[in-house]
């Protein structure tokens, strides 16, 4: 791992970000006091849901952890789309007794404050999804102390997070679950997502940075894969979520490994933006007919999402899961990254092992 990474945590495993409710300080406690990276998703918190959370993992480790912002988002949606959407979603609300959500309830999910409380109480590190902050963010979240990474799909995109002066770059591979963190959402593009080693492939070539590579990573013979592929840890969110201590709704857990769900899609039926699920049958019937309108469709869809999850309903949740999931392992997070760690060590050994046969 680059210094700066090794300085901050022992073992280059990350546990990504989930927003949700999934990535709770319990989890991230965990990880860290594992020895790898937690992480707290402050997506969809207010600012002082934030620093709650903030202050509650602190008072269960003393390691360093991280927190996700996401960026605000600067392209308006067509309204009448959206409203077309709503019309087709009605009668899932009336099945689920619920009314649906208001797609005009805010667009830059609290960043500048959030931005505020992360500068006033720094922590170790702080990544972003869905864009790339200003040089001025970036200098004064440095300034202090705090490790700067951002979320790249495409060469061109990790070239913008260099020059933006960020101290890393999460490569995400298209395997990933949840929301691809696109710095725009081109829905022409929508489809050409590159896989995690073709894309870490491309991205060391295009910038001098440390990479963290994430996407469908479950084991840590595929941690170490990346690693020789030139990133410097694993970020994981997956093989996390089904763990103890995750926050992550009983059945959406089930789910993983569930026969019923066999494979996973990039989506736009629950939020408006590309993100990869469990394919259920929400995600069939209203895939197709969603429009491009993060994040007026995830505030339009969200009581349906709530009232499913509340009701034991898998196939009204979203179910958000990478192409690994059928490989999740109901493990204490903390075990869970000890497991990772020996599998490392093993497919380390077995690689210098093959490289000094004669």
């Amino acid at each position: 791992m680059s210094s700066a990474l090794t300085d901050l945590v022992p073992l280059p495993i990350v546990q990504a970000p989930m927003a949700g409710g999934v990535s709770v300080p319990q989890l991230a406690a965990a990880v860290s006091e594992a020895g790898g990276l937690g992480f707290l998703a402050a997506g969809y918190k207010t600012a002082d849901g934030m620093y709650q959370e903030i202050k509650q993992l602190r008072g269960l480790t003393g390691r360093p952890f991280g927190v996700n912002l996401f960026m605000p988002q600067s392209e308006y949606a067509e309204p009448a789309a959206v409203d077309v959407y709503a019309h087709q979603l009605a009668g899932e609300a009336a099945w689920y007794e619920t009314e649906l959500g208001d797609p005009d309830s805010g667009r830059d999910d609290g960043y500048e404050a959030k931005l505020a409380v992360l500068l006033d109480n720094p922590v170790p590190v702080v990544s972003f999804h869905f864009g790339v902050p200003s040089r001025e963010v970036l200098d004064a979240l440095r300034r202090a102390g705090t490790f700067t990474l951002v979320t790249a799909t495409t060469p061109d995109e990790a070239r913008a997070v260099e020059q933006a002066g960020a101290d890393g770059v999460i490569v995400q591979g298209a395997e990933a679950g949840g929301h691809q963190g696109t710095h725009r959402d081109i829905p022409e593009n929508d489809g050409s997502a590159v896989g995690l080693l073709s894309l870490l492939g491309q991205i060391r070539e295009a910038v001098g940075l440390p990479l963290i590579a994430t996407g469908g990573i479950m084991r840590g013979s595929q941690i170490a894969a990346v690693l020789a592929a030139g990133a410097s840890a694993a970020q994981l969110g997956t093989a996390f979520l089904a763990t103890a201590e995750s926050g992550a709704n009983a059945v959406h857990k089930q789910a993983l490994t569930n026969p019923l769900f066999v494979r996973t899609a990039l989506t736009r039926a629950f939020s408006g933006r590309p993100a990869r699920g469990l394919v259920n049958r929400f995600l069939r019937e209203h895939g197709p007919y969603a429009p491009a309108a993060y994040p007026e469709v995830h505030h339009l869809t969200s009581p349906i999402r709530k009232a499913a999850g509340k009701a034991g309903d898998a196939q009204g949740m979203a179910l958000w899961a990478g192409q690994g999931h059928r490989m999740a392992r109901e493990l204490p997070a903390g075990q869970l990254v000890e497991v990772l760690a020996a599998e490392l060590a093993e497919a380390g050994s077995a690689l210098s092992g093959r490289g000094g046969a004669g």
